[in-house]
């Protein structure tokens, strides 16, 4: 499928450049491009496809949906939308915060909030196309199970009086979506939305590109994994605890993953980083804090902690 993007690639790195094709500088160059136009062809296509999708789902009719079903089966459909719905944590707390206005129980809302950032249709896509189904279902199996069974804890423990400070008068503005559109409506939707997604990702994409390309180039081999292979029982909750300072979506941040593998760092260990690094990052944590209590905080950042360790672990168990 990519053959064209490799050709390009070894054309401009060897040719155009001048680079060896048996150099540091020359194979991490070759990376960095044929990522590069790998990831922004799959993000553009992908991110089309879904806009086109989010047309059919109006706010208020997600509402309806989540609302409609029994307490269960919401945690399944909250999470099942966070997949498909905002592209980050940022985009995700608004429609969060709507779903607990709107009296959906606090627990579905976030079953909803842990899945939107930690797996999206772009990761999915991404995945796929650099380790194979494989890895992407697993990837969205785990976190699609951490995201339900988060809400469910947090529902059971009746957290809603940890609430606070965000005005209950304001309601998420409904766009508009549904039936009533036209195909190039819809179509002009997704071409904007496209386009302002990648206006706002692409320096985390190439800012994870090029860490990638650098390990590819010029760490040596084996050096990392000698730290975080499987075999190390710290590596996983290290990788977790790691990733949580930093701040980053999925498409900026799985080039890094690829780097990582392809030098020796155990698959569940790079994922708990890249699920760390999405799912619990630092300004989610600032984010958050203006409109939950510290303790429900903790709750919420060490159950979806617990369940990100359990699935690098599990990973690296399944990938041995």
């Amino acid at each position: 499928m990519f053959k064209p993007v490799q050709i390009f690639a070894d054309w401009l790195t060897y040719s155009v450049f001048g680079l060896g094709s048996g150099t540091l500088a020359g194979g991490a160059v070759n990376f960095f491009v044929f990522d590069t136009i790998k990831i922004f062809l799959l993000l553009a296509g992908i991110i089309f496809a879904v806009s086109m999708l989010r047309t059919f789902l109006p706010p208020a009719k997600v509402r309806e949906i989540i609302l409609k079903k029994s307490r269960f089966s919401g945690h399944l459909w909250a999470a099942a939308l966070g997949i498909i719905t905002p592209f980050c944590t940022c985009s995700a707390i608004p429609l969060f915060l709507g779903f607990v206005q709107t009296g959906i129980p606090l627990g579905v809302t976030f079953s909803f909030l842990v899945a939107s950032p930690m797996i999206n249709e772009v990761a999915l896509i991404m995945l796929f196309g650099m380790f194979g189904f494989k890895i992407a279902a697993l990837y969205a199996l785990s976190g699609y199970v951490i995201a339900v069974v988060s809400g469910l804890i947090i529902g059971r423990l009746g957290l809603e009086h940890l609430l606070e400070g965000f005005d209950q008068s304001k309601r998420i503005k409904n766009a508009v979506f549904g039936t009533e559109m036209s195909w190039g409506e819809r179509s002009a939707f997704a071409v904007e939305y496209t386009k302002d997604i990648l206006k706002t990702v692409w320096p985390y994409v190439l800012i994870g590109i090029g860490i990638g390309a650098w390990i590819h180039g010029y760490v040596p081999e084996n050096f990392l994994a000698r730290w975080a292979g499987a075999d190390k029982w710290y590596a996983v909750p290290l990788a977790t605890l790691v990733g949580i300072p930093l701040y980053s979506n999925a498409a900026g941040v799985i080039p890094l993953v690829s780097a990582l593998t392809e030098k020796g760092v155990a698959m569940g260990t790079t994922l708990a980083f890249m699920m760390a690094v999405t799912g619990l990052s630092l300004p989610e944590f600032l984010i958050l804090r203006r409109v939950m209590k510290l303790k429900l905080l903790f709750v919420f950042f060490g159950i979806v902690g617990a369940g990100i360790v359990f699935t690098g672990f599990l990973f690296n168990f399944v990938m041995r």
